[in-house]
Order: C-alpha cells, then structure tokens, then sequence
C-alpha cells in the first residue's frame, strides 16, 4: 500500500458482535439450572463453536404470561443499551399451563411481534404445544396460534421449543416440565440452524 504526505489510513473500526435477545419465560431463563448450563449460555456458545460471535441475553422471567412479556418489553429493551439483531420470543407455555384463553395469548404475542416489527428488530418465534388433557378444541387453538401468528407477521417460526425433549424424562428435570442440562444441549443443537438464518437474513 502507498502511503502518500504522510497520511495513514484510518483503521477501520471491526463489526459489532450480534446481540440476540432470549424474551420468554422458564424455559429460556434457565429455570432449575446452574447459569453456565442454561439456555442462553450455550446458544451462546454453540453460536461461537459454529462461527458466529453473538452475544445472547436472557430476557426470560419464570412464569411469565405473554400478557407479564408484553407488559416489561419496552423496559426490558431499553436494558440492553443496544438494538438487538435478533429477538428469540418463547412464550406461552405459562398461558397454556393456568388454561387460559386462548385468544388473550395470541392477542398478547400479537403485540409483541408488532412492537418489535415497529422498532424493524429481527424476530424467531419459538412455538409451544398444548398439554392434551386440556381438550381437543384448546390444542387445536393453542398449537395453531404460532404458525398463524408467524404468517401474519412474516417472520421464521421454530414450531416447538422443546422438539426432541418433552416428555423425556432423561432430558427433564424432576418436575417433568424443565429441561435439565443435556436436554437444552438438544434444544440448542436442534434450534441452532433457525437461528442462524435469522440472523443473516435479519
């Protein structure tokens, strides 16, 4: 490279790392485990061992509604002190879990996706599934309200956050509901390709 007058080309300042927000409940705060084996800690690390250095935040609260997430969104993002590149929104289950409505649920994920459309911040909904003893008419509701949502708001869905984990009880802790350690190894391992194209797409 030729230098002319003395003048030194300025360095070029390196690339932010991505930032990828965890918004959910249990299943993304790493409920029942030592925080090194929770979610966000290794698909933190899963994304680094595949190339990718992301920094993954844990916006999970244990036994958050989606009407609880939407409440604390605004707040929860004004605390990163950054613009995420990618949200990751797992919520639901607790909704499903007290039985209630529905309709309130996806009314409450529904303004989520819209805020976080608003403010153009990249999303992955992670979809949940109905227990079966709540009746046929509510899991047929409940588990068609993800792929119904990701297509009103054209972002990448991740039908089931616990695909390859529920209702094992090796990967689940005792209270049959959370996953211990090696199950969120397989939630990672099995959710890492979705988030990857979320994130270079985004």
């Amino acid at each position: 490279m030729l230098l002319f007058a003395g003048i030194v080309p300025a360095a070029q300042a390196a690339p932010r790392a991505p930032l990828i927000w965890a918004f959910g409940d249990s299943l993304s705060a790493g409920y029942g485990l030592p925080p090194a084996q929770g979610f966000t800690a290794q698909l933190q690390a899963a994304l680094r061992r595949a190339g990718v250095a992301a920094t993954v935040r844990n916006g999970g609260v244990a036994g958050d509604t989606a009407a609880q997430a939407r409440a604390r969104l605004r707040w929860g993002l004004r605390g990163l002190g950054a613009t995420p590149d990618l949200v990751i929104v797992e919520l639901g289950a607790n909704d499903m879990l007290r039985g209630l409505p529905v309709a309130q649920a996806r009314a409450n994920l529904d303004a989520i996706l819209i805020e976080l459309r608003n403010r153009r911040i990249p999303v992955l909904l992670a979809g949940m599934r109905a227990a079966p003893n709540l009746g046929p008419d509510y899991v047929r509701a409940f588990d068609g309200m993800y792929p119904a949502l990701a297509r009103a708001h054209r972002t990448p869905l991740y039908p089931f956050f616990l695909d390859g984990v529920a209702a094992n009880p090796r990967l689940l802790q005792p209270d049959g509901l959370h996953p211990n350690a090696r199950g969120v190894t397989i939630i990672v391992a099995r959710l890492l390709p979705s988030v990857r194209r979320a994130l270079s797409t985004g």
